[in-house]
């Protein structure tokens, strides 16, 4: 044992005494024997202790496990979406216009006459802007039970500039069967502002989307049981033959040989008689390490470029630069003296100027390096993202690339 004091009393203070070792000092003086330890391993003991120190938060740096839970799903334990048409009412005047939106008429009419209201004989004098007609959508997520509520998404179908402070009446959600699973029913909530006066506007969000917080009951639930079954299918939610193939491999290694890859997404587990719940309980807090593939996507819409941890590019010579003209029209009018006689005419005045940015220079990206210096090195190049865009295909098509390239 070593310890990080000195002398005897700090020795006899901090540190505690081995069995069968009389520590030897003025405070022990009585003492018959006094084991030594020789200095030749306690030298080889600090060593191994400084390698341990060394070695330990590097591994742990560069492992970074994931629960099975986190990146996969079980096969059948999913969300439904479902769908309905409803009628927002108590808009301050922001709805729909009843004489150009025939179906919000046709709605307003027909709801009107369920509740008792005939307004059949005077539909074409209905002009109210109250009243929107709207899509309802929403998820029915897996076990959900007759009577839990669920979020749902409100969206303008007509004409309506704004559904802040209106009211969804009853509205059924279908599945893709045709049944009704839930009944959706409150006050939306837009989360945006607009404002619009006579000479502009100001608006913030989207105030023709909105949602209601627990506006949906669930009238029936979709059967699914996992009791009983003999096997159970894992899904990856990236597919990758190395990660299925370590999910296998972590789930055996104390449950036996239950769980086989199938394919990249697909990791079988064959129960034989265990408690569906439980095993699954259990497994999905395993932690494995997952795989994946060398990505740089790449948004030319918005110009956004993400890449994956793995991206090595070999080594490479870069130069960038861009060809710009600007031409510029500043016509004149000639106009002459009052004696003098003659026309006004317009004399064109034509400036072009040329930017070729002949200061760039050529850069290198060495091989083998890592995505945090090979970002450095694209950032040193001095250009924009749609610069980056241009260089990185470019260094795909000289094959520098080693990574799978995508273009949205």
């Amino acid at each position: 044992m070593i310890c990080p004091f000195r002398g005897p009393s700090a020795w006899h203070a901090a540190c505690p005494v081995p069995s069968g070792v009389v520590a030897s000092g003025r405070s022990s003086r009585s003492a018959a024997r006094v084991r030594k330890i020789p200095f030749r391993l306690l030298k080889t003991f600090a060593a191994a202790l400084v390698l341990v120190a060394n070695t330990a938060p590097m591994q742990t740096a560069g492992a970074q496990p994931v629960r099975i839970k986190d990146i996969a799903d079980v096969e059948g334990v999913r969300d439904n979406q479902l769908v309905g048409y409803g009628l927002v009412v108590g808009l301050p005047g922001t709805g729909d216009r009843l004489r150009t939106t025939i179906f919000t008429r046709q709605s307003l009419v027909g709801m009107l006459e369920r509740l008792g209201v005939n307004t059949r004989d005077n539909e074409a004098r209905l002009d109210t802007r109250n009243v929107a007609a709207v899509m309802v959508t929403a998820n029915l997520p897996a076990f959900a039970q007759p009577g839990s509520r669920i979020d749902v998404a409100v969206s303008s179908l007509g004409d309506a500039q704004n559904l802040t402070g209106g009211t969804l009446l009853v509205t059924p959600l279908l599945g893709a069967d045709g049944a009704v699973y839930a009944v959706a029913q409150g006050a939306v909530a837009t989360g945006a502002i607009a404002v619009r006066g006579a000479a502009s506007s100001v608006a913030r969000g989207v105030p023709t989307s909105a949602r209601i917080a627990a506006g949906g009951i669930v009238e029936r639930a979709i059967p699914y049981t996992l009791a009983g079954r003999d096997h159970v299918r894992l899904a990856l939610r990236n597919p990758d033959f190395t990660t299925a193939r370590r999910v296998a491999a972590a789930i055996n290694r104390g449950n036996g040989g239950v769980a086989r890859a199938t394919d990249p997404r697909t990791v079988l587990l064959t129960l034989g008689g265990r408690d569906a719940m439980s095993f699954i309980a259990g497994i999905e807090q395993l932690r494995v390490e997952p795989d994946q593939v060398a990505r740089v996507v790449i948004e030319e819409a918005s110009g956004t470029i993400v890449m994956g941890a793995n991206v090595r590019v070999s080594m490479v010579a870069i130069a960038q630069g861009n060809l710009t003209i600007r031409i510029t029209e500043t016509p004149q009018v000639s106009q002459p003296n009052p004696l003098a006689g003659g026309d006004t005419v317009v004399v064109p005045r034509t400036q072009i100027e040329v930017e070729d940015q002949n200061e760039r220079r050529m850069g290198i990206l060495r091989g083998g390096i890592t995505l945090s210096e090979l970002v450095r090195g694209l950032n040193s190049l001095g250009v924009g993202p749609r610069d980056l865009i241009a260089i990185l295909q470019g260094i795909r098509a000289a094959g520098s690339l080693q990574a799978e390239l995508e273009v949205r």
